[in-house]
């Protein structure tokens, strides 16, 4: 009898890991029977990803509402999942990663005494503030686990160290780099007209993204005005910013940027458009923890904005550097890199610790043997 799987996405990033797992998981008909639910803690932006990979939900709870608290976010989930979970049955839940969706889907499983399984587990920064909410949501989620699929040794060790078993956690990779991989082959052309122009004026471009918690407000605002000193230094540059979609962070950025010459605000692209422009840009300025995987794969020095990460591999193979929210640092850390040519070099080139693309495989053979099927 195949066995059932309930596969939860609730944002973007949750949706571009989860993808290569669903794949792999749908290649597989006699032995899974497959169930998709989507919260749509990030609305728009998983659709977007949901389409590139042509996977349907087979349930979509739509919980998104303006500037809804954590709370809301969570009672909403709690509340959606566990009526999927009643009505599916499954054998087992996956969730990816640190966000809301996350915890909570694998909260409603436990109740309902269902199997859980968590994608990209043993991130650690161990501040719990830092990131907010998402460093407690990963120490929850691994309580609730009963399979842990850490994307890296390190991410063992932390699980390990916590008390995790070892004939419960996978080393895999992380399934990012299957997604991105994937995508980064296809064919692709801008056909926005001022995309186009930075990818044709010879200038080098610096992409940047920002959105979280911990940033909102004054560090934001730093952030915008080591941009603005970038751009007045380095002629040579243009600027490219995928604004997030959370008002909170627009309405920082597009008073700060909007009138800034060789600065572009752009809505957040689909994935796609996304991957390519991560392929066209010479540095990358980002909070965000799956750019600081995904860029390495394609060569790109990372520049992360954040006082603590949660993978250090990256800082460590140096193929990213943490450098907080300071204007200052900012500046001076990216104006090393547009000016030095072996410092850039020596992050462009070192190797990604992160995946080789098989991932998705080895958590599929994982499931398997949990369940007795390998």
């Amino acid at each position: 009898m195949p066995i059932k799987v309930m596969a939860v996405c609730g944002t973007r990033p949750d949706a571009v890991k989860m993808a290569p797992v669903v794949l792999e998981l749908q290649k597989f008909p006699d032995k899974v029977n497959l169930v998709v639910a989507v919260t749509g803690q990030h609305r728009e932006m998983l659709h977007q990803v949901l389409d590139v990979f042509r996977i349907e939900p087979d349930h979509d709870l739509d919980i998104m509402r303006t500037k809804q608290s954590l709370a809301q976010i969570t009672t909403r989930v709690l509340q959606g999942i566990e009526r999927i979970i009643v009505r599916e049955r499954p054998d087992i839940v996956l969730a990816q990663g640190d966000t809301t969706t996350t915890f909570v889907a694998c909260l409603a499983a436990f109740y309902n005494k269902v199997a859980v399984g968590h994608v990209e587990a043993g991130l650690r920064t161990d501040n719990k503030y830092d990131p907010f909410p998402e460093e407690i949501n990963r120490h929850l989620t691994s309580v609730l686990a009963d399979l842990h699929f850490a994307p890296t040794p390190a991410a063992r060790k932390n699980l390990s160290a916590e008390g995790v078993s070892a004939g419960r956690i996978y080393v895999t990779g992380n399934t990012v780099i299957d997604a991105l991989l994937s995508v980064a082959e296809r064919p692709w052309s801008f056909r926005d007209p001022t995309l186009s122009k930075v990818f044709s004026d010879g200038r080098r471009m610096i992409l940047v993204t920002a959105h979280r918690r911990e940033n909102w407000g004054e560090p934001m605002a730093r952030i915008c005005r080591a941009i603005k000193a970038v751009v007045t230094e380095f002629p040579d540059t243009v600027v490219v910013f995928a604004v997030h979609k959370n008002p909170v962070v627009r309405d920082t950025v597009f008073p700060e940027l909007n009138d800034v010459e060789r600065v572009h605000l752009i809505e957040p692209p689909d994935y796609v458009p996304f991957v390519h422009l991560l392929k066209g840009a010479y540095v990358i300025l980002t909070d965000s923890g799956g750019v600081q995987e995904e860029a390495p794969s394609l060569g790109k020095p990372v520049l992360v904005m954040r006082n603590t990460t949660e993978r250090p591999e990256g800082v460590e193979a140096g193929t990213a550097k943490l450098i907080g929210t300071e204007t200052d640092r900012i500046f001076q850390a990216t104006a090393k890199l547009l000016s030095d040519s072996d410092a850039y070099n020596t992050m462009a080139k070192a190797m990604n610790p992160y995946g080789d693309g098989h991932a998705s495989v080895r958590i599929r053979e994982a499931l398997f043997k949990y369940f007795g099927m390998d």
